[in-house]
């Protein structure tokens, strides 16, 4: 079972606790009067059980056949057979939070929350066993399934137009893409079969989803906020005004990023959801290659990336690298935050309380290289050591760098590591790769971790899977990473075939002989958690 406290990427926190037939969600930040009716909602999940089930064979077409079934309680997932929906919901105090502007976002945040819970729940048996066919075969040896639950149209998706909502968001979907003949959208013809698969999930952006409420102009908790961006408490000192959402002077919660401290990537003065679509592609030359017109990175010591890692018990980010002479803020969520408010007139601020964001014992990114470079193991591959001039005019170099940014990995907002994220086609790896080998945006990553502690194997798949993770999200075109190690690194290899790269060839490079390895986008299931 997965565990009770559940860590969202906005680093806020859900407490769920089983009920009878489901499981109550509440949501930690907002339970500020300790109601006893929490805000939050309430999921009715059940399994059922196939014992006589065959399918299709060898491409033909087949069907299911009728099978004995039963339902039983959800204890643990199974491989297609969970069934779920949302049977309550319970907002916060009027008197607090504003109403949700669009009641069918707030309802699909809701579900996400729920997908993100019960797909970080251990995997189920992948391999499926078809009788009188398989079943003698070696489990190993079996065809695998895609792990998927399903949404049921009951409780609050009993709507006649929420289901379609929601397919259209991306969040479900279904095997039946026919338009169907029934003219009475009630019927519910064709929404009877969506469901939400495990590879499906991942590969769809959060930010689409995670937003915050706005509190009202007389909430005692005027930043308290149930999806916040970011986990600090809030304080009537650090509030940032929007004019245009804001009446009088209505404080607007810790999410407004500033233009001189950026926001991670939840951060949103205006309370809405920060995804937004990649732009259209526009192709331009450089060095004589076409490739489309890159979208700017983000800012300077911006997070990009946050993502809860339960199997650590530690937040991973990834932000933009600084040439600022000043360590950056970390602008993210940490394991150990602070409470998410704090009682009125306690006289005490989130200024003044001690955290990772406040913390100024951290060297610059240009210190840290430095360091990092100079380090024997570091130089063996990457060949940068010397002065710190050398290390500045690197960082100078990657930030100035069209089709690359530089990176800096965080744990807890501890920098651990440096990384480098380009795209394929103008690197200087294009060159040595046939057009059909890449796509327009395909990209890959340089990378090195310089802090002992946060060395070993599964920290390192971890930070590799998230990397790969945040390619798919960043842009839907993107079908292949590819890293090109040098052949005798064979440990960095090693890890990143533990986590789904394959090798495809060598390519001698002038100052190295290099491993091309490649992971695809369609064989890709989900980070490493």
């Amino acid at each position: 079972m997965a565990p009770s406290l559940v860590h969202l990427p906005n680093g806020q926190t859900l407490t769920v606790s089983s009920v009878f037939a489901g499981f109550a969600f509440k949501a930690n930040d907002l339970n500020i009067h300790n109601s006893a009716f929490p805000p939050g909602w309430t999921i009715i999940i059940e399994s059922q059980d196939d014992l006589d089930h065959e399918v299709a064979v060898d491409g033909q077409e087949g069907h299911d056949v009728p099978r004995k079934s039963h339902t039983r309680r959800y204890r643990s997932p199974t491989l297609h057979g969970d069934n779920l929906f949302i049977s309550s919901i319970s907002n916060p105090s009027n008197t607090d939070f504003k109403p949700a502007t669009s009641p069918t976002r707030q309802i699909a945040m809701m579900l996400w929350a729920t997908l993100w819970w019960y797909f970080h729940q251990p995997k189920p048996n992948i391999h499926i066993t078809t009788k009188g066919l398989n079943d003698h075969i070696p489990e190993d040896g079996r065809p695998k399934g895609d792990w998927r639950i399903n949404i049921k149209r009951e409780g609050i998706f009993k709507g006649r137009h929420l289901l379609p909502k929601l397919e259209r968001m991306g969040i479900i979907t279904s095997e039946d893409s026919c338009v169907g003949e029934s003219i009475d959208d009630r019927s519910g013809e064709g929404w009877m079969g969506m469901f939400a698969s495990q590879r499906g999930f991942w590969l769809i952006d959060p930010r689409i989803f995670l937003f915050t409420l706005s509190p009202t102009m007389h909430s005692p908790f005027p930043g308290a906020s149930p999806y916040p961006s970011r986990p600090g408490s809030p304080n009537r000192d650090s509030f940032a005004l929007s004019k245009a959402d804001a009446p009088g002077d209505m404080p607007q919660g810790l999410m407004t990023p500033q233009a001189q401290s950026p926001g991670g990537p939840f951060a949103s003065g205006s309370h809405l959801p920060t995804y937004y679509p990649p732009p259209p592609t526009i192709f331009t030359f450089t060095n004589n290659i076409r490739h489309p017109i890159r979208q700017k990175p983000p800012a300077q010591g911006e997070t990009f990336y946050t993502r809860y890692i339960h199997s650590v018990g530690q937040f991973l980010s990834f932000r933009v690298a600084s040439l600022s002479h000043k360590s950056p803020t970390h602008r993210g969520p940490v394991s150990d935050s602070t409470p998410n408010f704090l009682p009125p007139g306690s006289g005490v601020t989130q200024g003044s309380l001690p955290s990772i964001a406040n913390m100024t014992i951290n060297p610059n990114d240009t210190d840290l290289l430095h360091t990092w470079m100079n380090d024997p193991r570091v130089d063996a591959l990457f060949g940068m050591a010397g002065p710190r001039s050398v290390q500045e005019k690197m960082l100078r170099d990657a930030l100035n760098t069209k089709h690359s940014f530089p990176v800096i990995g965080c744990w807890d907002g501890k920098p651990f590591g440096y990384f480098e994220l380009y795209w394929v086609k103008e690197d200087r790896l294009g060159r040595y790769l046939s057009s059909h080998d890449y796509g327009n945006w395909d990209r890959g990553f340089h990378a090195l971790v310089g802090e002992q502690e946060f060395r070993g194997p599964h920290r390192v798949k971890v930070w590799m899977s998230a990397l790969v993770h945040f390619c798919w999200l960043a842009d839907p075109r993107t079908e292949r990473v590819m890293l090109e190690p040098r052949v005798d690194n064979t440990k960095f290899i090693n890890y990143l075939q533990d986590v789904g790269f394959y090798k495809e060839r060598e390519i001698a490079f002038p100052h190295k002989q290099a491993a091309l390895m490649k992971i695809r986008r369609e064989g890709w299931e989900a980070p490493v958690l």
